[in-house]
């Protein structure tokens, strides 16, 4: 598995030429810990060269590790660009490395609000209900949310309750 996909520009042929392959999960380089990368990037590619542009075109998938906005669990989905077309100013003749504009292409297309019914194996996704404020059950034994240990970002706001309304 190589670890960067260097096109050789003066050996391209005019019409092209097909790359496929693998490039490993660390050409992601994400710190998010809601969204980890599970496996290879992988691509099968057309590059064309048109003069001072290089185009790319075919397909990318690579599968992910998100977490469900709604249950909060971790979940595999993998990514597809199907087609993908990008395109690349050359600014000098010589090899060109296109791993770059692939990850953007890839990690663009991770949703904002994943949810594990959308995954590779699709699960339940819904909130559980002694969770949600609106039509809580008076005999619910959870008094307030949930809250990771040592959690203190909300003292400030739970401080509030005690104050004057009167001011």
């Amino acid at each position: 598995m190589n670890a960067r996909l260097v096109i050789d520009l003066p050996t391209l042929p005019e019409e092209g030429k097909t790359f496929s392959g693998e490039l490993p999960a660390e050409v992601f380089d994400l710190s998010d810990p809601d969204a980890k990368p599970a496996g290879p990037l992988t691509y099968e590619l057309l590059v064309q060269r048109f003069e001072s542009e290089l185009l790319l075109s075919g397909t990318l998938a690579a599968p992910f590790e998100l977490t469900c906005v709604r249950t909060l669990h971790p979940f595999v989905k993998t990514i597809r660009v199907d087609p993908v077309n990008i395109a690349i100013e050359i600014d000098q003749d010589g090899p060109l490395d296109v791993t770059d504009a692939l990850r953007e292409e890839l990690l663009i297309e991770i949703p904002a609000y994943p949810h594990c019914d959308e995954a590779d194996e699709p699960m339940h996704c819904e909130i559980d209900p002694r969770y949600l404020a609106v039509d809580k059950p008076a005999g619910d034994e959870l008094d307030t949310r949930p809250r990771a240990e040592g959690d203190d970002r909300w003292s400030a706001l739970d401080a509030l309750d005690n104050l004057d309304p009167e001011r």
